[in-house]
């Protein structure tokens, strides 16, 4: 038995308790409220848990690239909802391949980007689902307005070869009561064009625990962040330390002064994220430590406020501020229970960025 100490360092640590203790907690959560859970796997990366997410009760997965996709495609998932505007014939190339063998749909905010779609997905016997993405406060993509997304909707409508799947979201976080009323506002403004709302997608792991208030109105939820959970969502409530599924293992290399430790996990191994926080990640070990500052390779912590303190050669455990990018900057992730390896596995959509 391998303990997770052992490990070479830099190196992801999952804890695969907590993790499914999350993916079940969400689930409850959404079927207590009556609202579909369609998880993002850009989290975790691994059709290892996409499809543990399904086996829970999750309707599909959410991907954000078309690489993701690709990956989860040939691992088995065959229901998937990309939330990204596909732009250009090289990619609406590889999206008509994938509708071709698997459920896939999409979403769009501009006419633009509906007529590119509109001119490959010509079969009105099997139509591309597109969904119109909506800027509910999130200031990203997204029509800027329900008239707007009706506008949008029709053109969707009006092509043979889509097929208009609903309206989606990403709100702002703690934004989601504002979110919900501008897709209220939407739905009557649907209703008085006498145009049905197939569906309505929303999502976000900050508000994930108000899943029954966004079911008022919609009818889909896409949280990716609640399987890991990280230093974030802790700041935004929606967990605790002791949920992070998710550490980075580092080794501390040098001991410059009585109260700095140089640690071998930098910027390409906990991301340079703040996300509004000060430092870099919480330190299990010494929770009074602050991860000060991030180079490359190098982390640098400041041990001032410890009581005790690593020595060189000490491992130590990190829960990033962001749990996502760090998915993206390792080969593989080490899954552990009770502190013990299970499984060494490859982070098989690593790299899937376009």
């Amino acid at each position: 038995m391998t303990h997770f100490s052992e490990l070479d360092t830099p190196a992801v640590l999952i804890d695969l308790d907590r993790a499914e203790a999350n993916l079940k907690k969400a689930q409850d959560a959404a079927d207590r409220a009556g609202i579909a859970l369609r998880p993002h796997i850009k989290t975790h990366k691994l059709p290892f848990f996409a499809k543990r997410q399904v086996e829970l009760g999750a309707v599909g997965v959410t991907v954000q690239k078309l690489g993701e996709a690709e990956v989860m495609a040939d691992a088995g998932l065959t229901d998937l909802l990309l939330t990204f505007n596909i732009i250009g014939a090289a990619k609406r190339s590889r999206l008509k391949a994938l509708h071709n063998r698997v459920t896939i749909r999409t979403v769009a905010d501009s006419a633009e980007c509906v007529a590119g779609l509109a001119e490959t997905f010509t079969d009105p016997a099997h139509p591309l689902g597109v969904f119109v993405e909506c800027d509910t406060g999130m200031g990203r993509c997204g029509v800027q307005s329900p008239n707007a997304a009706l506008d949008l909707a029709q053109q969707i409508i009006a092509a043979p070869g889509l097929a208009f799947a609903g309206l989606m979201t990403y709100p702002a976080a703690g934004k989601y009561q504002a979110a919900a009323q501008w897709l209220a506002d939407a739905r009557t403004v649907f209703s008085t064009a006498r145009i049905d709302l197939p569906a309505i997608t929303t999502g976000g792991t900050p508000d994930i625990w108000h899943m029954d208030e966004a079911a008022r109105v919609a009818t889909e939820y896409r949280p990716g962040t609640y399987i890991y959970m990280d230093r974030s969502q802790v700041a935004a409530g929606a967990a605790g330390f002791d949920d992070c599924a998710l550490t980075v293992l580092a080794t501390v290399v040098s001991r410059p002064t009585p109260d700095r430790a140089i640690i071998d996990a930098g910027s390409k191994a906990l991301t340079s994220d703040l996300l509004g926080l000060t430092g870099h990640g919480h330190v299990v070990e010494y929770p009074e430590a602050k991860v000060v500052g991030l180079s490359e390779e190098h982390g640098t912590l400041d041990l001032s406020a410890c009581t005790s303190k690593p020595a060189i050669g000490d491992v130590i455990r990190i829960i990033p501020n962001h749990c996502c990018p760090v998915t993206n900057l390792f080969d593989q992730v080490h899954l552990i229970r009770d502190q013990a390896l299970v499984e060494t596995m490859d982070v098989a959509a690593r790299g899937k960025v376009n």
